[in-house]
């Protein structure tokens, strides 16, 4: 190897995990797949009026306990120890982060759980392309096969989409955008997050999910409060559910994501494989969802053809899967094996599936 080469040793492969840790990460997708079929639960309940977006204050609010750690006096955070230049980033990645999931959820309460999960699942391609355009990243002919496999899964999904209805249409396109925006987060985090000050993994998304929660409090009382009969009120009363039944749907959302986030750490921590691992986590998720929503909501008062079952929905699920899982595979062979000549030596290709991609 040339002398003053940048290529940096990965360190060694975790082992593989035990019988808690496979459970947590069980809980970690079972979770996932929870949060589109609650947020569907909490339209036919009437509390998804996408206008006053009820459902995401407690999906924010749920991580944003993780806030609690820190009032302890061990906690090694505290926010004084950071600048205000890295807090006002910080707001800048939840502000998109906030755009992001709010046209994820209100894409999915449009088009059903099973479009929202094929979509969903490019996150992970999404943010490879990004990190591209603004970490000047480089990927091989692998990886971009996996990308432009996925890519062809969605197109899939956008003509099965159009020929359902306007209304699923545009849901489509929303969540769309939802996972464009949602892969720029993971990539502005990874430079918060291993640049600069480098605030640490459990305190940056605490903070982030508290500055999006104060931001989805304000909401409430500005515009939801003033509205709520006519909004959410009405809706509840045509649907049939009481005041308990909505704290609890609500209720569930939060405690979804407070769980979601909490096996994050663990599944980030243990999981082996790498971006392997990852590839197949989304993928299982999209699955579980695809399965889920038509087990549970088809034929049902709950939606029309769009949580159904159908092959062009499988062949969309199965392209885009295999493309994410093709990548991932592409990512980790370039990680551990793969060097490209530059003018100083060998560069190490490092388009990894980032830490945040995990947690969506």
């Amino acid at each position: 190897m040339p002398s003053g080469s940048s290529e940096q040793y990965l360190p060694a492969p975790p082992e593989v995990p035990s019988g808690s840790s496979t459970a947590v990460i069980v809980i970690y997708v079972l979770s996932g797949v929870s949060q589109p079929l609650l947020v569907t639960l909490a339209k036919s309940a009437g509390l998804a009026d996408p206008t006053c977006q009820l459902y995401m204050l407690p999906y924010y609010l749920g991580p944003a306990l993780l806030n609690l750690q820190f009032l302890f006096p061990r906690s090694s955070f505290r926010i004084r120890d950071y600048s205000r230049e890295t807090i006002v980033k910080t707001a800048g990645v939840a502000t998109v982060d906030i755009a992001s999931q709010v046209m994820n959820y209100t894409g999915a309460s449009m088009c059903g759980p099973t479009i929202f999960a094929i979509i969903y699942a490019s996150v992970t391609v999404w943010a490879a392309v990004l990190s591209i355009l603004i970490l000047s990243r480089y990927m091989t002919a692998a990886q971009w096969t996996g990308v432009m496999v996925v890519f062809g899964g969605l197109t899939i999904t956008a003509l099965d989409s159009m020929s359902v209805g306007p209304n699923v249409f545009r849901g489509s396109c929303l969540v769309l955008i939802g996972s464009l925006l949602h892969a720029l987060v993971y990539v502005l985090s990874e430079v918060l997050l291993t640049t600069g000050e480098k605030l640490p993994v459990t305190a940056y998304c605490a903070v982030l999910c508290a500055i999006s929660s104060s931001a989805f409090i304000l909401w409430q009382l500005v515009y939801t409060f003033p509205r709520f009969d006519d909004l959410i009120g009405d809706p509840m009363r045509a649907a049939g559910t009481s005041p308990l039944a909505a704290f609890m749907i609500l209720c569930a959302i939060g405690l979804a994501n407070l769980v979601h986030a909490l096996s994050f750490f663990h599944t980030l921590k243990n999981t082996p494989g790498g971006s392997v691992s990852a590839g197949i986590l989304k993928g299982l998720a999209a699955v579980l969802v695809f399965v889920a929503c038509h087990w549970a909501f088809c034929g049902s008062h709950f939606g029309g053809d769009e949580m159904c079952f159908t092959w062009s929905k499988f062949a969309a699920l199965v392209v885009v899967v295999g493309g994410v899982l093709f990548y991932a595979r592409a990512t980790e062979s370039a990680e551990h094996g793969n060097f490209r000549q530059s003018d100083e030596g060998y560069e190490g290709i490092q388009d990894a599936v980032d830490i945040e991609l995990l947690y969506s």
